[in-house]
């Protein structure tokens, strides 16, 4: 369970990424430092800001730019490339399409996922399958966007490796069959900003996103800089605000990652209410274990909860659809 902490840390992983992939990182002091304060921040919130991450903010700024270019179309344009259970859930949702727990959420999206052929995971797999719908305008989207994910893809793996070395096990934990066939997901989200009518602010604390929890392993957000609109709640039940760290990420930790950790890391509850003029836009990457994995706590979860196991296994693809199948309303 999360602690009452009060503020979200942040952590400079370069000297993990610069020994990732040495045999020898679990005896760097350096590698070690990282990985304390990486255990230290799944612990006390599941939520953590890494610094130092490679990925040039140029290119953090870019796909926040042509996404907000996106949503600038008008409707009907964006509607091209609406997501319908027959795309497999791809594309752009409209304001008020996701719902969470039952409530709609007041943010328009691009959904895209690990692109899956015909029969490649059988039944389980089969709500998913599909290519991605990526717009034709702006241009350069699908190359942009493409590049990005990859890069992701390669950041999250490394972090994890750290996230293993802080359960105690190997730097490759988390690869071969729990996720060296990674699945992903993306969602390029939209907040509208509060209006002011005669001098009133028009939906102010409407709920852009509503409280809920990661699905997989690590999420890397990508936040608008000046806008502070995403909240995650403690212990005891304060929503503390994790405003935007030009350059950085925020990280959180997803429901696999909760069951792998036997409970000891928190797949925090967070929410996004945008009370800002201005419009919010999220490039939000989410890394999973492969899709079709079956999760349970690691061997080490002996040595850091007093023997006791709290869950039994998950299969990642059974929750993905799940969860998947009550977030869309199909007009």
């Amino acid at each position: 369970m999360a602690t009452d902490f009060s503020s979200i840390p942040i952590i400079n992983i370069s000297p993990l990424l610069a020994k990732s992939d040495d045999p020898k990182m679990a005896e760097d002091p350096c590698v070690l430092e990282v990985v304390r304060q990486l255990d230290k921040a799944c612990t006390e919130a599941g939520f953590f800001y890494v610094k130092g991450h490679g990925i040039p903010e140029t290119l953090l700024k870019e796909v926040k730019d042509i996404t907000g270019r996106f949503f600038e179309l008008p409707y009907e344009e964006k509607t091209q490339i609406k997501m319908t259970p027959a795309t497999g859930f791809r594309g752009y949702q409209m304001i008020g399409e996701n719902i969470t727990k039952g409530v709609p959420d007041m943010h328009e999206a691009i959904d895209c996922y690990r692109e899956v052929t015909k029969g490649m995971y059988g039944d389980l797999g089969k709500q998913m399958e599909g290519c991605n719908q990526w717009p034709q305008n702006p241009q350069k989207f699908k190359v942009l966007m493409e590049e990005y994910v990859g890069l992701c893809t390669e950041l999250a793996r490394k972090i994890m490796r750290g996230i293993a070395l802080a359960l105690g096990g190997s730097p490759d934990e988390f690869e071969g069959q729990r996720a060296g066939d990674p699945f992903w997901v993306m969602r390029l989200i939209g907040y509208p900003g509060v209006s002011t009518v005669n001098g009133t602010n028009v939906h102010k604390n409407d709920i852009g996103c509503g409280p809920h929890t990661d699905y997989g392993l690590l999420t890397l957000l990508n936040q608008d800089d000046g806008i502070n609109a995403l909240q995650v709640r403690n212990k005891s039940g304060d929503w503390i605000s994790a405003p935007p760290v030009p350059g950085s990420f925020v990280c959180n930790i997803g429901d696999m990652l909760k069951i792998y950790s036997n409970g000891l890391y928190e797949s925090t509850l967070h929410r996004v209410i945008n009370n800002s003029p201005k419009y919010r836009v999220s490039v939000v990457y989410f890394y999973e274990t492969n899709f079709d994995t079956a999760v349970e706590p690691l061997d080490t979860w002996k040595t850091r909860a007093n023997g006791t196991k709290k869950f039994e296994r998950a299969v990642y693809g059974e929750h993905l659809v799940s969860k998947v199948l009550t977030n869309f309303v199909e007009e």
